[in-house]
């Protein structure tokens, strides 16, 4: 059976899923949602698929899972890819999964949708500013660890890798340049190596071209 993502190209917890779901060998297909026609805010859509109201969704028959680090340990659970090869590493893992979630997801996708899905006469300066303030040493933590590695956590790429890479593609700006960090630059071009990756506006339905 074929699992479902349901997604969209702009949103890089999105990515975070449905990136494993490329390269793991699964059968699966994006299902595009209009969030930014007000889909996941809809009744049908918090009553039938996520009462958070929040996107990517994953459907596997009887198995319906929504935060991206919940479905990529079920991808992990399926496919036995992705999540370390020893205990100790899939507890690292784990605690890139939380960081990347805490400190650099959270606050790098807000400050990527402030600074290019609002009108510009209501994007916040100050509060840009601020967060981007605050970005710069938590892309100092990355850089700093991926020095001398090819992974954040052992010899192959694991979830850790595909979470804290969600927002590091997109050529929207956000504060984010990667010739200004060499080693995060050097990682990214390894997952862009591995043998099926795609951008996320390729992978997942849905772009701000769509919207012109």
């Amino acid at each position: 059976m074929t699992i479902k993502l349901y997604c969209f190209g702009e949103s890089g917890n999105a990515y975070k899923a449905a990136l494993p779901l490329e390269l793991s060998g699964l059968d699966w297909r994006p299902v595009k949602v209009d969030f930014f026609s007000g889909e996941t805010r809809g009744g049908t859509y918090r009553s039938e698929l996520n009462e958070m109201g929040e996107a990517p969704v994953m459907i596997d028959g009887d198995v319906k899972l929504s935060q991206s680090g919940v479905i990529q340990i079920y991808i992990t659970e399926k496919t036995g890819r992705f999540g370390g090869t020893t205990p100790e590493e899939a507890r690292e893992v784990l605690r890139w999964q939380f960081w990347d979630n805490h400190k650099l997801s959270s606050q790098a996708g807000m400050t990527r949708f402030l600074m290019n899905f609002l009108p510009p006469e209501k994007r916040p300066t100050e509060v840009i500013s601020f967060m981007q303030g605050r970005l710069k040493p938590v892309y100092d933590v990355l850089n700093t660890h991926l020095a001398g590695r090819d992974w954040i956590v052992g010899a192959g790429p694991t979830h850790a890798d595909f979470c804290c890479c969600g927002y590091l593609f997109y050529p929207e700006p956000f504060g984010f340049t990667r010739a200004d960090w060499p080693e995060i630059d050097r990682w990214l071009s390894g997952i862009e190596a591995l043998p099926g990756w795609k951008h996320p506006y390729d992978l997942m339905p849905g772009s701000p071209a769509d919207r012109g």
